[in-house]
């Protein structure tokens, strides 16, 4: 009996050093990004991110949480605008753009700090394509030891990219309307 607790005990510990190990093995950094063509031109699109009072419409963590609080700070939109949300499934958490070339690019400071605390970017792009607007959203940032031992176990990537994809069909959906 006490030989197959031993041998239990030594394969959990080795597991548990080898998830540790792929964790540490990971990038220091991480991107995600996902895109899509829109019908419509950038400047009817901009607009929708550009505002934060407008991702109602088409962001996918909005739904997410029907007792989500928010808060709106600084410029109206554009360059300074800030949003704070705190809800029991969406965390808390708080963005700033801090850059906004219209119809082209928006980059939003991104800092969560529960259910976990990280610090990244949101990178919009939009690129006229014939009769359309392509849209790349990407987010980026420091690929923290928690991040990095969740993604031995779940893909990030798939998971957030799942989001990443509906929030640009809600926007697709509300810029072509």
């Amino acid at each position: 009996m006490s030989t197959v607790l031993a041998t239990i005990a030594i394969i959990v510990v080795l597991a548990i050093v080898i998830i540790l190990v792929l964790a540490m093995s990971k990038p220091d950094t991480f991107r995600l990004e996902r895109s899509a063509t829109i019908k419509a031109p950038p400047e009817k699109i901009f607009p929708f991110v550009n505002d934060f009072h407008r991702w109602m419409t088409w962001s996918p963590w909005e739904k997410l949480d029907p007792e989500l609080k928010r808060t709106y700070g600084g410029a109206e939109n554009g360059k300074g605008a800030t949003y704070n949300w705190q809800g029991k499934k969406a965390g808390t958490g708080r963005m700033e753009i801090i850059e906004a070339t219209p119809h082209a690019k928006i980059l939003i400071k991104l800092d969560f700090i529960k259910p976990f605390e990280a610090h990244n970017t949101a990178d919009f792009r939009f690129t006229p394509q014939g009769d359309g607007t392509r849209v790349d959203w990407a987010m980026y940032g420091p690929n923290i030891f928690m991040a990095k031992l969740m993604s031995t176990v779940i893909n990030t990537d798939k998971m957030v990219g799942k989001d990443f994809e509906k929030g640009l069909a809600a926007l697709k959906a509300a810029a072509e309307a």
